[in-house]
């Protein structure tokens, strides 16, 4: 495509947008809602995005490339570290960065440190999205709103947008795609046409096993969990128009006694770990699966280098 759509001669713009704020603050949830389909997966416990994860908008006038970033928090262990170092990194390529900060919460230390790192990135133009405006009334709203101008006031950082937003309502999602694409270079697409993320098929995979198992576990378990697909081949003798696809998985935790809370009395919890995870990943693949969950212990691997390569960080 030429860097001008033909309808109306308009530019065609095309280029990357970071999601950046503290652990849940609506970025995956926004970034699915805006693409039209799951690409990250979501949850109700911080910081469950690990890895930057695209998502792309397609337009006749543009593409739009959301980058959905880890929460950006004070570093407990190594693994945290290198998460927040994902953020830096993906902000400083990007076309336009979006700081989400959810409505239902007043701005915060996190807040205003993550604010004063942006405001040292000179160049890149920065919208600030107030997320989840269900939660709140509208007089909540407008104070949110006034103290995000504000802290941009404070900082010398000028916003190029403030736009509210509720992701799960629906409400002004477009208009955030109407915002940011006016702020991303002239250009051809980048992605074919009909793609919608260019996360690898196993690391979704692994993903939504995740998101399954991380429902109704607590305290510090939810972030002992890692997932790693160690293969994915279709099942051999299967007639063409019956196939199946069989998933070897593999749910690591920290220590053997969090084993018992994933696996469930007799094996109960792991079962529905996996006929949650099987049907969204069915869903994605559009064919049926098989899926092997095991689960193994891979001793304070947050804090563990090689382990922390093993498993993809």
């Amino acid at each position: 495509m030429s860097a001008r759509t033909q309808e109306n001669n308009v530019p065609h713009r095309a280029g990357f947008a970071c999601f950046v704020g503290r652990p849940n603050a609506g970025k995956s949830t926004l970034t699915n809602a805006l693409v039209g389909q799951k690409v990250a997966i979501t949850s109700n416990r911080p910081q469950t995005t690990r890895h930057t994860v695209r998502g792309i908008v397609h337009r006749p006038e543009a593409q739009l490339i959301l980058v959905d970033t880890p929460g950006l928090h004070k570093p407990r262990t190594l693994l945290g570290e290198r998460l927040n170092d994902v953020v830096r990194t993906t902000w400083a390529e990007v076309d336009v960065i979006g700081f989400c900060l959810p409505a239902d919460q007043k701005l915060g230390p996190g807040d205003r440190f993550i604010a004063k790192e942006l405001a040292g990135i000179k160049k890149t133009p920065k919208v600030a999205i107030v997320t989840k405006t269900d939660l709140v009334d509208s007089r909540t709203l407008a104070e949110q709103l006034i103290a995000i101008d504000r802290i941009g006031n404070e900082l010398g950082m000028e916003w190029a947008e403030i736009v509210p937003v509720s992701a799960l309502g629906g409400k002004q999602v477009q208009l955030v795609a109407d915002l940011l694409i006016p702020l991303l270079p002239e250009g051809p697409t980048l992605y074919p046409e009909g793609d919608l993320t260019d996360e690898p098929e196993q690391v979704m995979v692994a993903e939504l096993i995740r998101e399954a198992a991380l429902e109704g576990v607590r305290d510090e378990l939810p972030h002992s969990i890692a997932v790693v697909v160690e293969e994915m081949l279709p099942r051999e003798d299967r007639p063409a128009d019956k196939p199946l696809l069989d998933i070897h998985a593999n749910l690591y935790i920290e220590r053997p006694s969090q084993k018992g809370i994933i696996i469930g009395p007799k094996g109960k919890r792991l079962k529905e770990v996996g006929t949650k995870s099987r049907k969204h990943i069915e869903a994605l693949l559009g064919t049926p699966v098989f899926l092997d969950l095991h689960v193994k212990v891979a001793k304070d691997w947050q804090r563990d280098p090689k382990q922390l390569r093993k498993l993809g960080f």
